[in-house]
């Protein structure tokens, strides 16, 4: 086992569910389940109790749904944030944009598959973000819609801070954006951080949904 392990959580009602998501997740050396929740209420009062570094969260569960157990983890600032990658069936918009807005780290529906899953336990324990492919079309035709109304005037963010935002609502990797703007993966990621603060978002899902809210990601600049 590596040195450093990335502690999750599990909340799912169906018991076979967690149990696949379980024997993915210690399939891998650096990763180990701390708890199961069988419903909303109980995996709050569990990450508070463990503090775990992920939450691995379903959308339809008793008592309390994911998307208000993705509001209290990962959006309140108080306490310890627990990062949540919401793992759904569902790929509906008014399931995937609320998660993101309540600070989710990523969205992934259930058919992904393993390897997408270990995937998004990492982007989200890096301060990074994964969706599944299949919603990111779904994601981006709803906010693009969302806020048209901003200004060029009104933007909170450098000429180089735009171009970044539009590279990460395009799904770039810090170093594909370094590449690409002829610039180091390090100053990329101060930017990233600038633009975060800026928006007053919690993750690169965060700075790609203000970009296309905004009209960075569309090719064409601010709106």
């Amino acid at each position: 086992m590596s040195a450093v392990t990335i502690r999750l959580l599990i909340a799912d009602d169906q018991e076979m569910v967690r149990r696949g998501m379980r024997r993915i997740v210690e399939s891998q050396p650096d990763m180990e389940v701390v708890g199961e929740a069988a419903d909303g209420v109980d995996a709050v009062e569990m990450a508070r109790a463990l503090e775990p570094d992920v939450a691995l969260v379903d959308i339809r569960m008793p008592r309390m749904d994911g998307l208000e157990v993705t509001r209290l983890l990962a959006g309140s600032p108080a306490g310890h944030p627990t990062k949540v990658v919401v793992v759904t069936t569902f790929d509906l918009d008014a399931y995937v944009y609320p998660a993101l807005r309540y600070g989710a780290s990523g969205f992934l529906l259930k058919r992904s598959g393993p390897t997408l899953l270990v995937e998004a336990v990492r982007a989200a324990v890096s301060g990074d973000s994964l969706i599944s492919p299949e919603i990111t079309v779904r994601l981006l035709r709803h906010v693009r819609g969302a806020d048209s109304r901003r200004k060029k005037g009104n933007s909170p963010l450098t000429g180089r801070e735009i171009e970044v935002a539009a590279l990460v609502a395009e799904g770039k990797t810090n170093a594909d954006i370094a590449d690409e703007l002829f610039i180091s993966a390090g100053t990329v990621k101060t930017h990233v951080a600038s633009i975060q603060r800026k928006f007053a978002v919690r993750n690169r899902v965060g700075v790609a949904v203000r970009a296309w809210e905004l009209g960075y990601a569309d090719g064409r600049g601010p709106r």
